[in-house]
């Protein structure tokens, strides 16, 4: 009975990790996204600025109001461990908290944890 638990549950991870290599390798620059929740108030695989940069540059850090904004990737760059790093900027021509045009994302990663969700 184990042994098929285990086949089992090692047929739905391979199946799950070849969906999200297939579903993520289709990104092209000019791609629209929706910001989606942090994990605990912090984005961990979109690189936004350390809030000092922001206040420096006279900007307000509220992460409650990236939630649901509309992105577009601008510009996609490989790795060398083979993840995608994207830069993105906002979809309304504004800022990131009125001082950053644009920010790097690991896209993939991304995705995977619900920062970044499928337009």
């Amino acid at each position: 009975m184990k042994n098929y638990i285990l086949f089992s549950l090692i047929l739905l991870m391979s199946y799950g990790v070849n969906y999200a290599q297939s579903a993520t390798s289709n990104i092209e620059v000019g791609d629209v996204f929706v910001i989606g929740e942090a994990h605990g108030n912090n984005y961990v695989h979109i690189n936004f600025p350390n809030p000092s940069a922001i206040v420096k540059r006279g900007g307000m850090v509220n992460f409650n109001t990236l939630k649901g904004k509309n992105v577009e990737v601008t510009s996609l760059k490989e790795k060398k461990n083979g993840s995608l790093m994207a830069t993105i900027k906002l979809v309304s021509k504004g800022s990131f908290f009125n001082s950053h045009k644009y920010v790097t994302v690991d896209i993939n990663n991304a995705i995977s944890t619900g920062e970044l969700v499928v337009f």
